[in-house]
């Protein structure tokens, strides 16, 4: 390594952009590589979402379909075998309640919390939900434990 071959450090040198719009003598005044009239020479141009160049846009070309139910009510679904990994961690011992379920992430702060009958339950546990399907509160209480519905 000698003088004549010395050379920054890789990715330390960034090449500046070119200078547009800086007079004519530059070779990028006048229209700064913009080109003629249109939208796209203007300032504060941003193209619309699902632009087309004019043709209709195709969330319009598509006809409206279906259908939704204002007064929907979603309900976050928890199923037993996760109930059980929970005992099994030992991050549970008798009881399963909504601060439980948030706590461990299973839930937002907000949801309605509806168990559902997937795995099988083991532990003898008294859960308290906003909703149970039939087979998971059959479940719960062929394991000894009770649903609370909160």
């Amino acid at each position: 390594m000698n003088l004549s071959n010395l050379q920054p450090a890789k990715g330390s040198v960034k090449t500046q952009g070119k200078r547009v719009g800086r007079g004519q003598g530059s070779g990028k005044g006048g229209t700064a590589t913009r080109g003629h009239k249109g939208a796209k020479s203007r300032s504060g141009y941003s193209k619309k979402l699902g632009f087309e160049g004019g043709q209709m846009p195709l969330q319009r070309r598509v006809p409206k379909f279906g259908f939704t139910n204002i007064n929907r009510v979603e309900y976050q679904g928890i199923n037993l075998d996760t109930l059980q990994a929970l005992v099994d961690d030992k991050k549970v011992k008798d009881t399963v309640n909504f601060e439980t379920l948030f706590s461990n992430r299973l839930a937002g702060k907000n949801d309605l919390v509806k168990i559902l009958g997937r795995g099988e339950l083991k532990a003898k546990l008294k859960v308290s939900a906003h909703k149970f399907s039939a087979s998971a509160k059959a479940a719960i209480e062929a394991a000894g434990g009770e649903a609370v519905t909160i």
